[in-house]
């Protein structure tokens, strides 16, 4: 009998449930396949090598991809799959779930699950229209109850987005000498501090799970204009109020959805065996029918852009996909290289301070812009 498999997930239904009834599914049972689960920020504070060396299947975020292939801790999948199937997963997802994979020309992961900012809503507390522009925002925030998600690596991810709206997003390397345009990067910040100066310091250090949460049990936040879509939340549960999912906000007529991609890819590290019958599991996860119909069932938030479309699966998400596939699409893709996620981490607690601070906009930008240059060097 094959030695048995097991997988690193994080904790939360979207990325734990469906995996788990999967692996539970009769024609995967001879693979003995356990899945673990971590909090987020454990793939934050834990070296991918270190989890690769521990486990068969990580499921990882795409910033994470240079690092991974930098300590050669995973398989490149083309090595595994044929070019032929790669294309068409690469041609169903949805924005650039699949391509946010890719480095220095292999696919090192499969887009599982697909994640993005868009907006959030109380519509039962907000009278009238939804904010369509960044101006729309800053005024309704004039009236209370807009929380601007900056907890963790969300103040930089916040930031990043608002550059993408504002038509200049990040570089994703050093070769310009900068990380953001200077004079654009000044008027998104001057926009992220009156926000952050006017979000309730009950939200302020929640994540975007724990800011959704918040949401919809209370009445005090009624909009976030950038918040990682969670489809657990769209319908009512319990004490839970529905919360809306929409499109980001624009600078105006014809703007682009500024917003930074997510979600999540399931890689093989180089300790796992991949057998004919693992790689099927995988295909069997980024298939039509374990996309449209298993994975949405079983809490998750699936990548193949035929179930973002599908009449059934929003119906039963109060149109979460419909409402934001617009946003998705236009998704920013951070950078990928192996110092990545540390100036991530450097630079979001550096804009908190700035704003806790009042430090002048033009010294944290000279911060940020180093402190790149710095770890695309190293």
């Amino acid at each position: 009998m094959a030695a048995a498999i097991n997988g690193l997930t994080w904790d939360h239904p979207r990325g734990f449930d469906a995996l788990d009834a999967a692996s539970k599914l009769p024609e995967a049972l001879p693979l003995g396949l356990t899945w673990s689960r971590q909090p987020l920020e454990g793939f934050e504070s834990h070296p991918i090598a270190e989890l690769c060396a521990k486990y068969d299947l990580v499921v990882l975020d795409h910033p994470h991809v240079g690092e991974a292939v930098e300590a050669g801790c995973v398989w490149a999948l083309d090595d595994l799959f044929s070019p032929g199937e790669l294309r068409d997963w690469a041609s169903q997802s949805v924005g650039a779930s699949y391509a946010s994979y890719t480095w220095q020309g292999q696919q090192w992961a499969l887009p599982l699950d697909a994640a993005t900012q868009v907006a959030a809503a109380r519509r039962d507390l907000i009278e009238g229209t939804l904010p369509a522009t960044w101006a729309d925002v800053v005024r309704l925030s004039e009236q209370g109850g807009v929380s601007l998600c900056v907890a963790g690596p969300h103040a930089m991810l916040g930031f990043c987005s608002m550059m993408a709206a504002w038509g200049k997003p990040p570089m994703v390397d050093g070769s310009a000498g900068r990380f953001v345009d200077d004079a654009t990067a000044l008027e998104v910040l001057d926009v992220m501090a009156s926000l952050y100066g006017r979000t309730s310091r009950k939200t302020l250090g929640l994540n975007p799970i724990g800011t959704l949460e918040y949401m919809a049990r209370e009445h005090d936040v009624r909009y976030c204009p950038l918040i990682y879509g969670y489809v657990n939340y769209a319908a009512p549960r319990g004490e839970r109020a529905p919360i809306t999912f929409l499109d980001v906000p624009v600078t105006g007529p014809g703007g682009r959805y500024g917003s930074t991609l997510g979600g999540t890819g399931i890689a093989l590290s180089r300790r796992s065996r991949p057998s004919p019958a693992l790689l099927d599991h995988l295909r069997f996860l980024m298939g039509r029918q374990a996309q449209a119909q298993f994975i949405p069932s079983h809490a998750g938030q699936p990548s193949h852009r035929d179930a973002w479309t599908d009449a059934d699966v929003n119906a039963t998400s109060g149109d979460f996909y419909r409402n934001t596939l617009a946003t998705i699409e236009e998704a920013y893709v951070r950078p990928r290289y192996a110092g990545y996620i540390a100036f991530q981490t450097a630079a979001s607690e550096a804009i908190r301070a700035a704003f806790e601070q009042g430090t002048p906009h033009r010294q944290l930008l000279d911060e940020l812009n180093a402190e790149f240059l710095r770890t695309v060097d190293d």
